[in-house]
């Protein structure tokens, strides 16, 4: 059996902790790129705007120094007009080009939110179980919600805003430094505890910003594992314990985003204490030096509305800085899973091998697997020849290897050494979407999917196919796996099966999954026990039928009693990580002391558990037989 998971590689080594802020960020853009020329245009946009009201104080002052300064006659007072209609066509350009910017940037921020998406999901798929099995589901749930959500949001408002909050400063400041002498300098002096405060905040919040989207994604995964093992907890009486646990960690969720919101908050008051007593201190020496002549009022004034327009840039510098350092937090999380490698590939289309008519004929080389980690390997040396058209049954002890054997047929993972091959090719050298159309896999533990009956036992059709020949192989499936009950459901094959299946009864969900596998008509069946919830005489039933259906497929049977064994052609024996024996039942009874160990164990757990036995989800599996 495969080690137990190990812990989230989020907490041991987080992806792109090494590169700076922009460095990491920079890896969204093959992304983004498409979306650039609107994303630029609207940020030509935001800085017009910026602009416009950073030029509104240069009018004012010349309406101070001049009309206002000289005095007005009542004739006079039309030389009013021109400033005051400059003053409301920038405010006028001001609203008009921010309104811009938000139609230009936001259909390529949704655009690149769905790209992100899609690209992630499609790298889920392609990653084998093994990843899955190390990593939450909660994790990945977040990741692919929430995060990319974020990130959205952060491109259409954050970044925009980070950039022209940048430019309005230096712009502004260096308009200071021009028109206000001594004060642009004071003014100039006020930025450099606001840039060692806002260092120093990135670094800090960086930290907890990972840390807590890393919490979200582990209280998502408890909410998921709750919500599915829902029955277990009520059976058991834990709903208690369960919610004590949930408690805990949306705790500790909230004591980090108090973290988060007290240095955020901090720093937002550092950015708006610093700039106003800095404006106190100017304030002090633009009197003095107005009184002494050396600035003249008009300037004065001038300097303290662009200082003004200046100052809400620097206040929402904390907003926007936290903004970027969440959006990087989350960029890491999603590389951390679309950077990891998939060491189960399709070779160079080049040399990949097309496979051609066959009639299913499977052998195994020298086979070898050991897991990641793992200190020995799970199979070694495994040979093994299934001839076409045969049904054979693969018998061991509980963690001799039978699954991970069964997992290497459709290449949900890739042998260690040896090969495995169907009709004379090496499945490395086929793409997997024709290695996986030829070998169809009934798994023990069944997965249903929220669709109808009739969508979840076509999943392995071809959808090129005709209707008239799907539906006669949804039928036929469906008769060959005894799962006829499914007209009975309140619309039939229509019927919308819940999340998983688990309206559906163990029995009655593993029929499904095999008819699933029947009705994608494959060279090679394997079935990993399919049948554990269905009595002797529907599982003797059901095989009946798959001899017949099935007569030129070639079957592995992961066998976990004896009547699934005495129903094969021949049995191969799997011990100590090699195939020990083949033979037909009687001849491996009659030679074979470990075989007959085996099955005398298989004996004694099917007596234990024959009758009155109940599945996880509380179905009787004798209510199977109906």
């Amino acid at each position: 059996m495969p080690p137990p998971p190990s812990p989230s590689p989020a907490r041991s080594a987080p992806a792109g902790s090494q590169l700076g802020t922009v460095a990491s960020v920079l890896r969204l853009l093959p992304y983004v790129r498409p979306a650039l020329p609107r994303l630029i245009a609207g940020l030509a946009a935001s800085l017009g705007a910026s602009l416009a009201a950073l030029a509104i104080p240069r009018v004012l002052q010349s309406l101070v120094e001049g009309p206002l300064a000289t005095g007005l006659s009542a004739d006079d007072r039309t030389a009013l007009l021109w400033p005051t209609l400059a003053v409301l066509g920038l405010g006028v350009a001001e609203a008009g080009l921010i309104l811009l910017r938000r139609n230009l940037v936001m259909y390529p921020g949704t655009r690149v939110e769905a790209v992100l998406r899609t690209v992630l999901f499609r790298h889920l798929l392609q990653l084998p179980p093994a990843f899955h099995d190390r990593w939450s589901g909660g994790q990945l749930l977040s990741r692919s919600m929430a995060d990319l959500g974020l990130l959205r949001r952060w491109l259409v408002f954050g970044l925009l805003q980070l950039v022209v909050s940048l430019v309005t400063i230096v712009v502004g400041v260096g308009i200071l430094l021009a028109t206000a002498g001594w004060l642009g300098v004071v003014y100039l002096a006020g930025a450099v505890p606001v840039t060692v405060i806002a260092y120093r905040f990135s670094r800090r919040y960086r930290v907890i910003a990972r840390l807590s989207q890393d919490q979200s994604g582990d209280l998502a995964n408890t909410v998921e594992e709750s919500v599915h093992g829902i029955r277990v907890l009520k059976a058991f009486g834990r709903g208690d314990a369960a919610l004590e646990s949930f408690s805990d960690q949306a705790e500790e969720l909230r004591r980090t985003e108090i973290r988060k919101a007290g240095n955020q908050a901090t720093v937002t008051t550092s950015l708006q204490l610093i700039p106003e007593l800095t404006l106190a201190v100017c304030l002090i020496l633009g009197v003095w030096l107005a009184a002494d002549g050396q600035i003249s009022v008009g300037a004065l004034v001038a300097f303290f509305l662009t200082a003004a327009v200046i100052n809400g840039p620097v206040v929402d510098l904390g907003m926007t800085l936290s903004m970027t350092l969440n959006a990087r937090t989350a960029v890491d999380r999603f590389f951390e899973v679309v950077e990891t490698p998939n060491p189960v590939t399709d070779p160079a289309p080049a040399d990949a091998e097309a496979l051609g008519p066959g009639d299913g004929r499977l052998v195994l080389r020298g086979v070898a697997f050991r897991y990641e980690d793992a200190p020995e390997p799970v199979l070694d040396g495994v040979d093994l020849e299934l001839p076409a058209g045969t049904t054979t049954a693969l018998v061991g002890l509980t963690g001799s290897g039978k699954s991970t054997l069964a997992m290497l047929l459709p290449r949900l993972a890739d042998v260690t050494a040896g090969s495995v091959e169907i009709d004379g090719h090496d499945v490395r050298a086929l793409s997997r979407h024709d290695l996986r159309r030829a070998v169809a896999v009934a798994f023990e533990d069944p997965t249903l999917f929220s669709a109808s009956v009739r969508e979840n036992v076509l999943l392995g059709v071809d959808d090129s196919l005709p209707d008239t020949v799907r539906d006669r192989l949804l039928h036929e499936a469906v008769e060959v796996a005894q799962a006829t009950f499914v007209h009975d459901l309140p619309q039939g094959l229509e019927t919308r099966i819940g999340e998983e299946g688990l309206s559906l009864s163990g029995g009655q969900r593993q029929r499904l999954a095999l008819a699933r596998a029947v009705a994608a008509r494959p060279r090679v069946l394997v079935l990993d026990d399919p049948l554990s919830a269905l009595d002797v005489a529907t599982e003797e039933a059901v095989t009946a039928r798959l001899r017949q259906v099935l007569a030129g497929t070639t079957t592995l049977v992961i066998a976990h009693r004896p009547s699934t064994v005495a129903l094969a052609d021949r049995v191969a024996v799997l011990s100590q990580g090699r195939v020990s024996a083949v033979g037909t039942h009687r001849e491996l009874l009659d030679t074979d002391d470990h075989y007959r160990s085996i099955i005398s164990s298989l004996e004694q757990d099917w007596d234990a558990t024959a009758h009155d036995t109940t599945d996880p989800h509380g179905a009787r599996h004798t209510e199977d037989t109906q």
